[in-house]
């Protein structure tokens, strides 16, 4: 019986060659199921990975005059905001 979460190649087929054939069939459908679940998620997490660059809200400020230097703009909100230069 399967004492370890790691076996050999041999060990494996030797368990899998044991079962009686509906058994196999179930162990072969599982594993196209699992294949074609974690092939799925990979693809689409693959899909889903975009440049920062390439999100619509980078940029939208860039011609805002007031943001035009970003330290003097935080400084300047911070000292309306707590009067200091915080």
């Amino acid at each position: 019986m399967i004492q370890t979460a790691r076996m050999e190649k041999e060990q494996v087929w030797l368990e899998f060659s044991t079962l009686p054939l509906d058994a196999q069939y179930q162990v072969l459908e599982f594993m196209l199921f699992l294949h074609a679940r974690y092939t799925l998620q990979r693809e689409t997490a693959e899909a889903q990975k975009t440049k920062l660059s390439d999100e619509p809200f980078v940029g939208i400020w860039k011609d805002r005059e007031e943001m035009r230097d970003s330290g003097i703009y935080v400084r300047t909100l911070r000292q309306q905001e707590w009067g200091s230069d915080s």
